[in-house]
């Protein structure tokens, strides 16, 4: 933000008034202070999404879909999976207006209680044996539900650590954000590890599942506060007040900026159409063919998650020397090249699929770690704020969200050829709209 803007009771010059860029002063937010509140939110939103969904790999498909077989008790799975990116964007919307009129402590308040509840509301549904298909709709409704708490958690966060960055260390400060995927997996995945390892078979499916989603409620009390202590602080305020921050409508942002939404999220498609497929479809698969230890899947995937860690770090240097657009497309290309191998190493012994885990981790961190705000740096500035939140949306909507489901399906059917398609069909996605906005800068 330039130090020349206008002065405000919340602003640089202000009498009284804490000043907000003045070095000195204890009011003022440094972009590493941000990133924590960043990785904090992030990593809680993760884990309710990673808990659903390795769930809906282990337990799901025993629980509320005995009466299926296999393939097609994690079909329907997949299918409930994919309700929260459905709901999300309209989550979005409707905190939006929420925040417009009660103020954005309420809005994130809320929604993280929404999200919450929903996560844990599913740890105390009965199973199919018990009420029947109700099981399904209740667990349909609350996936829907946490969706929606998910698109109203966005903080802003992002934005704000992105305007308060140094230019020169924008790739840096973008990945920070990003980290909270790998975190929140790691937590999730650990969690089900031990449940899944220690428990007989019977417990872990009667009630051991339950406890990562009793879990899912504290974490996100402490993200809240974590968040809470940035989101209310003068300088964000005041950077609301100047409308660089400022909730605007849905409908405003889709007439006016709907080209830069859909631009930026098939921007980031190759990460998203990779995302899953490291992480829910080798569960599922494995699981299918029985070809290892569920378990040393979940250990393999946690090396894979600390791998991803290491790469999204490593994406923040690349990208400050060649420029955040250029990291995104190169890895792009990578995850091309990768996908022409995934039907070997998934289809081969229990090595190749380990490879294929590791590996995929690797170029998620890479590309996954300068998804976020690569191309919304488009939007003006007072659009920023919802432009992102809907961006984000509707990558995991486009790239994500029916990944496992198409991935799984299509596999059975034609072979693993399948997920080389998906991941190839993102990659060409991402480079398009990356060229398409390299197109519109140098027409502007």
């Amino acid at each position: 933000m330039s130090s020349s803007a206008h002065q405000s009771p919340t602003q640089p010059g202000a009498p009284g008034a804490p000043t907000a860029h003045d070095h000195g002063s204890k009011s003022r937010i440094a972009p590493e202070e941000i990133a924590v509140g960043v990785v904090v939110g992030r990593a809680s939103e993760y884990f309710d999404f990673f808990v659903f969904g390795i769930a809906a790999v282990l337990v799901f498909p025993h629980v509320f879909f005995p009466f299926a077989d296999g393939l097609h008790g994690l079909l329907y799975s997949f299918t409930i999976f994919s309700f929260a990116f459905i709901s999300r964007p309209f989550g979005t919307a409707l905190f939006m207006n929420v925040q417009r009129r009660w103020g954005r402590s309420v809005k994130l308040t809320a929604a993280l209680f929404v999200l919450g509840t929903a996560t844990a509301g599913m740890a105390f549904l009965p199973g199919h044996a018990v009420i029947g298909d109700k099981a399904i709709w209740l667990l349909a409704f609350f996936r829907l539900v946490q969706g929606i708490g998910f698109g109203g958690s966005w903080d802003g966060l992002p934005s704000l650590l992105a305007m308060n960055a140094p230019p020169q260390r924008r790739g840096w400060y973008s990945m920070m954000g990003q980290l909270g995927a790998p975190i929140g997996f790691i937590i999730a995945a650990s969690l089900f590890l031990f449940l899944h390892w220690s428990l007989d078979p019977d417990d872990f499916l009667t009630w051991g599942w339950r406890y990562p989603f009793y879990v899912a409620f504290a974490v996100n009390v402490v993200a809240l506060f974590a968040r809470l202590r940035l989101v209310v602080t003068n300088e964000y305020t005041a950077m609301l007040e100047e409308g660089q921050l400022e909730p605007i409508s849905t409908r405003e942002m889709v007439r006016s900026q709907g080209y830069n939404i859909f631009l930026g999220a098939f921007a980031a498609l190759a990460s998203y159409a990779l995302f899953h497929l490291v992480t829910v479809f080798p569960l599922s698969w494995i699981s299918l063919q029985n070809t290892q230890d569920l378990n040393s899947v979940l250990i393999v995937q946690l090396c894979g998650a600390v791998i991803a860690i290491i790469c999204t770090v490593i994406s923040g240097r690349i990208a400050d020397r060649i420029g955040r657009r250029t990291t995104l497309g190169l890895f792009a290309l990578f995850i091309g090249v990768f996908a022409l191998f995934a039907p070997f190493l998934m289809g081969g012994s229990s090595v190749g699929q380990d490879i294929f885990i590791l590996v995929g981790f690797g170029l998620l961190g890479l590309s996954y770690g300068q998804a976020a705000g690569t191309v919304t740096s488009n939007f003006e500035q007072r659009f920023r704020y919802t432009g992102a939140a809907l961006t984000t949306d509707f990558a995991w909507l486009l790239g994500a969200a029916f990944a496992p489901l198409v991935a799984l399906g299509l596999s059975a059917e034609f072979g693993l050829i399948a997920v080389s398609g998906y991941l190839l069909s993102g990659t060409v996605c991402t480079l398009l709209a990356l060229r398409i906005n390299k197109a519109l800068e140098t027409k502007d």
